[in-house]
């Protein structure tokens, strides 16, 4: 063969191989669905090499194939397909051919399970602990470091991985449901494989468990043995952003898939309002939708079709795998509002029961019930958000363990309610994991401390309390402080305060009054979900009434370094044909002559139970 020819042919071969090494499959997102979903048209996003000029076909051709998206960067592939709900759960396979190559991907649709005890929702009957794995309980020390993660553990440092992890919530669910916690919010427990991961804000994959916290598997067995308990689930997720060490920073599926780039964006100006300000500008508007939380968290742009349809099937694909009841969505404003109004629908349309609470970080009332469904002063658009975070109520807790409010901010917080769509669906708080901790405010004044949770747990909302509040851990001010590891939770601990013993007198005070409180709720459901009556507080005194059905409580707030009696006036409605009050902490009962008057103590709430004759 002439030489010519032969390097011709060698080429031509050359060139094929590599033609036939370039369409490569890596991984498809969603890693599978289900039958009988009402979402049951979806968009698989195909990771891979030299997918452009890819045609697709289901063997059996049951499932339809809508539209095949001509990628913008041949290393992904977008593929609409609808799923019949007549379809019998089984391995589909997909083939995906180019020139003479053909793959065959096998695709699970599987049986969805009994949604008995599944997707319950949360609310005010519910009262919330708030975990950050990392820094709860090691339940599992051999995943402390992992291959291939940048971080290991170091609990000297306040910025790095301490080694908590799910098993180590799994271990304590138990406590949890003797202290009396309904419902546990994790902070985000999605693969964080980036620098100061151990919060869980920068995802890095978004279909995967970090491996340094366990495994998906390991996460739906939380879920499980938590409603084994009557504990729900809820789920921190963020829409807006990702990690910059996320692979998509690497080779982006589209040009326009995040606001900005890594050379070229804008840093978030956090002018939350200016989404309700009818005189803001809309370059104002913009910096806060399109500008990055921080330069390590690029911004995605929900605006995009693809990115919309990838984050909403994401978290449907969570709540179904593994049978979570809720979610809190974080940086709720910074994300596109059409987006996170069109993803809590679908949601909500495949889990009615389910709730959502979104982080609305402003401290006047008018701005987070904008964003709340149905909202009186956004009459225009419905965000389709249940719950919003009562931020407002967190500042007047804050203030008054300062020293800076009395008793009648309160009373004037609550008679704001009338903003609100939906007041019980508000989440209340004293402190959280962004905010310092509550017995830090007060200057470890415990029985501030105890006016402040009486006042949480028996008003309207949904009641939080961060993890270790239970033992008045006391934090700081920087993150590294508040967000303490829970003494006794770690290998090496000199104590453990999950335990009577492991706590001094101070720690098992505290613990021993939120116990009790907890535990009130539930025996007397008033306290949690009944309609709330109250008078404007007098010298420093308040008291409020709880009222569902035929059971009475009330509420009796003394505010003053010394003893106070308190008269009750008996031609209140609320008071008609009662025999008099029970304390429920001590269980004496008082009973009214011509007079009803109760004495309490100094920096006292008192909770009563009406006696009706």
């Amino acid at each position: 063969m002439p030489r010519i020819k032969k390097l011709f042919l060698i080429i031509c071969i050359f060139s094929f191989q590599l033609s036939a090494q370039s369409f490569r499959i890596e991984k498809i997102e969603p890693p599978n669905w289900w039958a009988n979903m009402k979402l049951n048209k979806i968009q698989l996003m195909i990771y891979g090499e030299g997918l452009d000029n890819v045609s697709a076909a289901f063997e059996n051709n049951f499932i339809k194939i809508e539209k095949i998206s001509p990628p913008q960067n041949p290393s992904y592939l977008f593929i609409d397909i609808e799923i019949p709900h007549s379809i019998t759960p089984g391995t589909q396979r997909l083939l995906l051919k180019k020139e003479n190559q053909t793959i065959t991907l096998d695709y699970d649709i599987l049986q969805r399970e009994d949604a008995k005890g599944r997707y319950g929702g949360f609310g005010q009957e519910d009262v919330v602990y708030l975990i950050m794995p990392d820094r709860f309980v090691n339940g599992d020390p051999s995943n402390d470091v992992v291959e291939g993660f940048i971080e290991g553990v170091d609990r000297s440092n306040p910025s790095m991985r301490h080694g908590g992890d799910l098993q180590g919530v799994i271990d304590k669910l138990d406590y949890l449901a003797d202290l009396g916690i309904t419902a546990i919010w994790l902070n985000p427990i999605v693969e964080n494989n980036t620098k100061v991961s151990y919060h869980g804000y920068a995802a890095t994959d978004l279909y995967k468990i970090d491996a340094r916290l366990g495994t998906n598997e390991l996460f739906k067995k939380l879920v499980d043995e938590a409603h084994k308990r009557n504990i729900k689930i809820i789920y921190d997720h963020v829409a807006n952003h990702i990690s910059i060490n996320h692979p998509w920073l690497n080779n982006l599926p589209t040009d326009n898939w995040l606001n900005g780039t890594a050379e070229n964006h804008i840093v978030t100006n956090h002018r939350k309002f200016s989404l309700s300000d009818p005189y803001a500008d809309s370059s104002v508007i913009k910096a806060n939708v399109d500008g990055w939380f921080t330069h390590y968290m690029p911004d995605l742009n929900q605006r995009n079709p693809f990115v919309a349809a990838y984050l909403t099937q994401n978290m449907i694909w969570w709540i179904e795998y593994t049978g979570l009841d809720g979610i809190r969505e974080d940086t709720y404003p910074y994300a596109d509002q059409k987006f996170m109004a069109d993803w809590a629908k679908a949601i909500l349309d495949e889990y009615p029961s389910l709730n959502i609470v979104g982080e609305i970080w402003d401290n006047d009332p008018v701005f987070t019930a904008y964003y709340q469904h149905r909202s009186k002063v956004r009459k225009e658009f419905d965000s389709y958000l249940p719950s919003v975070m009562d931020f407002a109520l967190y500042n007047t807790f804050y203030n008054y363990l300062k020293g800076n409010a009395g008793l009648y901010k309160f009373y004037e917080h609550f008679a704001k309610d009338f903003i609100y769509a939906d007041p019980k669906n508000l989440m209340t708080f004293a402190d959280n994991h962004d905010i310092e901790r509550a017995i830090f405010s007060a200057q470890g004044n415990i029985n501030k401390l105890k006016i402040v949770f009486t006042i949480l747990l028996t008003t309207r909302g949904i009641p939080q309390i961060l993890y270790a509040t239970e033992i008045g851990m006391i934090g700081g001010k920087s993150h590294g402080e508040l967000r303490a590891d829970f003494p006794g939770g770690f290998p090496g601990d000199e104590r453990n305060a999950f335990t009577k013993e492991g706590r001094d007198e101070r720690e098992n005070e505290i613990f021993n009054f939120l116990k009790e409180l907890l535990n009130l709720r539930k025996e007397y459901r008033s306290l949690a979900s009944g309609k709330m009556l109250h008078l404007s507080p007098v010298q420093e005194v308040y008291f409020y009434f709880k009222i569902l059905d035929d059971e009475k409580t009330v509420v009796i707030i003394n505010n003053n370094s010394e003893e106070r009696s308190v008269k009750l006036n008996l031609n209140m409605s609320v008071l008609q044909n009662v025999k008099g009050i029970k304390n429920l902490r001590t269980k004496e009962s008082i009973y009214f002559t011509n007079e009803a008057e109760i004495k309490l103590n100094k920096f006292e709430a008192g909770i009563f139970e009406v006696i009706n004759e």
